[in-house]
């Protein structure tokens, strides 16, 4: 009866978050100008928007599909967290950016929903959005970074 009432309360949660679409889904590489050079080359993308996120240590260049983006990441030291990522498991899928109305509200229904945060609070990230990682624990095996235009 408890896991019950458990799983009523995270379904009324999620209904209230909104997911509103995938922002992005992000691709972990050691270089990032042979990945815009391979996906200029292989669909014709260019890249919308390129900028480097000192905080997390990284290098990103977005390429717009549609309203969302594939966005290639790489490390600019390394400590940071795709560096690490790189070295642990290599190239290929780091994360999936949802994009949420309300970071923070998010964040906490997730949490609640018993999702593990990587991020206590949201925080500033790239292209002037508010963002929050959460850990694949709890999060059936994805890194999923809510993002708040």
């Amino acid at each position: 009866m408890v896991e019950t009432s458990r799983l009523m309360i995270v379904r009324a949660t999620l209904a209230v978050m909104q997911l509103t679409e995938i922002d992005h889904s992000a691709m972990a590489v050691n270089d990032l100008e042979a990945a815009i050079s391979y996906y200029g080359e292989a669909f014709g993308a260019e890249v919308h928007h390129r900028e480097i996120v000192d905080s997390d240590g990284v290098e990103e260049a977005l390429i717009k599909v549609a309203d969302s983006y594939i966005q290639l990441t790489a490390a600019t030291r390394p400590d940071s967290p795709i560096a690490k990522y790189l070295e642990k498991r290599g190239e290929g899928l780091h994360h999936v950016g949802y994009r949420v109305d309300d970071c923070a509200a998010a964040l906490a229904q997730m949490v609640e929903a018993g999702a593990t945060p990587i991020d206590a609070a949201p925080r500033p990230g790239s292209r002037g959005t508010t963002v929050a990682f959460v850990h694949p624990k709890g999060s059936f095996g994805t890194l999923i970074e809510l993002v708040q235009e």
